[in-house]
């Protein structure tokens, strides 16, 4: 079942042309990575699923629903959540305090019942707050939870801006680069915590450029140079790819 579908996505900044006319589907239960040179335009892609930026044309359609025009806390509670290349974290926060922040767009008291703590809002909180437990315990941070989070070590911070992607009960997370920065021994921790998410029925899609990482976490890869689709498949058929091969290594002339 495709679960998320790019029809002849566009997107320009002034003369540079950073998407062009990107087209492809993801499936229910999918790793799919999304792998280029630099400068290839996958970020761009990332801002334009999660409503960062709009595109100039084309169509993104998630679980059945156009993204058109949606703004992010809208298409986050649709199901689409993300982490970012920069880590964004509220470093003054605790590690519990970020996780809840993303469980936010699924709670429903109003402002009032908040204000007055109704009974309502006091359940919802306490299960927000299990849940959020639950999210640190699941990426490993459990004991970390009271620490605020610019005091955690990178690895530690890249999987907290994940357990907070969790939280907001995703169908589809996308991860930009999430495994950029870590040592070795955290990138296999990676592996697995991507493994132990597919296995949660979420879909993932990846930026990354540690190729070895993404040939054995991604079932397909989807690949881009100068913001076009130049190949798509199996990660043994990349691998082989000439024109993969010219975008990353060049050819004599």
């Amino acid at each position: 079942m495709i679960l998320l579908s790019l029809k002849n996505l566009t997107k320009s900044f002034g003369g540079l042309v950073a998407v062009a006319g990107l087209s492809f589907d993801v499936e229910r239960g999918e790793v799919v990575g999304l792998i280029g040179p630099n400068g290839a335009g996958k970020t761009t892609v990332f801002n334009l699923i999660t409503g960062a930026v709009r595109p100039d044309d084309g169509h993104i359609f998630f679980n059945g629903n156009s993204l058109e025009g949606l703004k992010p806390h809208r298409i986050v509670y649709l199901g689409l959540a993300r982490t970012f290349q920069t880590i964004r974290l509220f470093p003054k926060l605790s590690a519990l305090e970020n996780v809840l922040a993303g469980s936010h767009c699924r709670m429903k008291s109003s402002f009032v019942a908040s204000l007055l703590r109704f009974p309502s809002q006091r359940r919802e909180e306490k299960a927000a707050l299990a849940e959020a437990m639950r999210e640190l315990e699941f990426v490993g941070l459990a004991d970390r939870w009271r620490d605020e989070a610019g005091s955690l070590s990178y690895g530690d911070q890249r999987r907290l801006e994940i357990a907070r992607a969790l939280a907001t009960e995703p169908k589809l997370i996308v991860l930009d680069e999430p495994a950029g920065g870590m040592n070795d021994q955290e990138t296999f921790e990676l592996r697995d915590l991507i493994a132990r998410i597919k296995a949660r029925d979420i879909t993932i899609i990846l930026i990354e450029h540690d190729m070895g990482f993404v040939m054995k976490v991604c079932n397909r890869l989807v690949v881009m140079e100068n913001g076009a689709l130049i190949a798509l498949g199996r990660p043994e058929e990349i691998r082989e790819n000439p024109k993969v091969i010219e975008a990353y290594l060049g050819v004599d002339d």
